[in-house]
């Protein structure tokens, strides 16, 4: 049965809850009004809903740390805060939309170098200034070799609340759940230097599934069409 109803994400049963009580006080109301509360109830277990993955096991794969679209691929410096210098690294970018499962994901095995929370703006997540203004949530890691990654949890449009559990020095394995971003957002990877993405602007990734870097790679980047 787990297979068909995947478990609900802890940091959703509060709004689950709240979403019910909310139908029961429209149904004493209205009838119909209840009715339309308890679908919104089941849309928000559905939207905290939290799946297994089946995660790519061999050492220097890089795996999506999201559900959604691959936004963007551009060069840019990760955010300051998590001290990975001014140089610009290939940075991928994933949007969720409010029908994506928001429980995001380590794409990579290693060692939590910083983590660092910054407020902002709560701008389309999809907009590339996003990047620098929307309220974030960082962190730099480090992989056994050395290799360093930037990931950025960003806020949008409608999410307002990030949750990260990350601490810092923490040993972490790829495709272990690391925090959630609730209604709406967006995820930044920044690829160590000279690490080639092989995802293209366009397709559909899995957090936890998908390949997104190969350490071992040596490949040109890829492009995608539509077909």
């Amino acid at each position: 049965m787990s297979g068909i109803i995947p478990p609900l994400h802890p940091a959703g049963w509060p709004f689950v809850w709240l979403f019910a009580g909310g139908a029961v006080v429209l149904a004493v109301i209205w009838e119909p009004l209840g009715w339309a509360g308890a679908i919104l109830t089941l849309w928000c277990a559905y939207f905290f809903r939290d799946p297994e993955r089946v995660t790519p096991a061999r050492d220097g794969l890089a795996v999506s740390p999201a559900d959604g679209v691959v936004q963007m691929i551009t060069d840019a410096a990760p955010p300051a805060e998590i001290e990975m210098g001014e140089s610009p690294r290939t940075r991928i970018s994933i949007f969720m939309n409010v029908f994506n499962v928001h429980v995001n994901r380590i794409p990579i095995g290693g060692r939590i170098v910083r983590t660092a929370y910054r407020p902002g703006k709560f701008l389309n997540a999809s907009l590339d200034k996003a990047s620098e203004h929307n309220e974030r949530q960082s962190f730099h890691m480090e992989t056994a070799d050395g290799r360093s990654f930037g990931v950025v949890q960003i806020a949008g449009l409608v999410a307002r609340r990030i949750r990260c559990d990350l601490r810092e020095d923490q040993e972490v394995r790829a495709g272990e759940r690391f925090g959630i971003i609730r209604f709406g957002s967006r995820v930044d990877v920044y690829l160590p230097d000279g690490v080639v993405p092989l995802v293209a602007v366009g397709q559909t990734a899995i957090a936890g599934e998908t390949v997104i870097a190969d350490l071992r790679a040596q490949e040109d980047r890829r492009s995608g069409e539509v077909r």
